[in-house]
């Protein structure tokens, strides 16, 4: 059976930009049952540049989306790509503990499958925060 978010983060790690690195990644999240994807886009000044799941949170967020139900991040390599410690911060900004992670390999193989809790145990979020104005 396909899988949407497989397939779109593997097709989206097809569109990377990665000329430094050469370590291409797709991401493809699920926000009220639509999909939104990213790559990462790195530049001369690296590492400045842009994560996948920043570029699909960013897609979410202009399309109005503001939960993601589940991720897919496609990368290469031996170990599983799991995302960096700017973007689990910026999963947690958008989704919740028991969030569903997949990464997968470039043929869409799962390597991992966990949860953002199991990721980011006791992480700070926008439930932490109480307004006192």
């Amino acid at each position: 059976m396909p899988d949407d978010l497989i397939e779109t983060a593997c097709a989206a790690r097809s569109r990377a930009y990665a000329p430094y690195s050469r370590f291409a990644v797709g991401a493809a999240l699920r926000c009220e049952g639509v999909i939104h994807a990213g790559c990462n886009v790195e530049n001369a000044a690296y590492p400045q540049g842009s994560c996948a799941e920043a570029g699909a949170i960013a897609a979410m967020v202009l399309h109005g989306g503001r939960h993601i139900e589940e991720i897919v991040i496609a990368g290469g390599g031996d170990a599983p790509c799991t995302p960096c410690g700017g973007c689990r911060q910026r999963l947690r900004e958008f989704g919740a503990p028991d969030m569903r992670i997949r990464i997968v390999d470039p043929e869409g193989r799962v390597k991992l499958e966990t949860t953002l809790g199991s990721l980011l145990p006791w992480s700070f979020g926008p439930d932490n925060l109480t307004r006192t104005i």
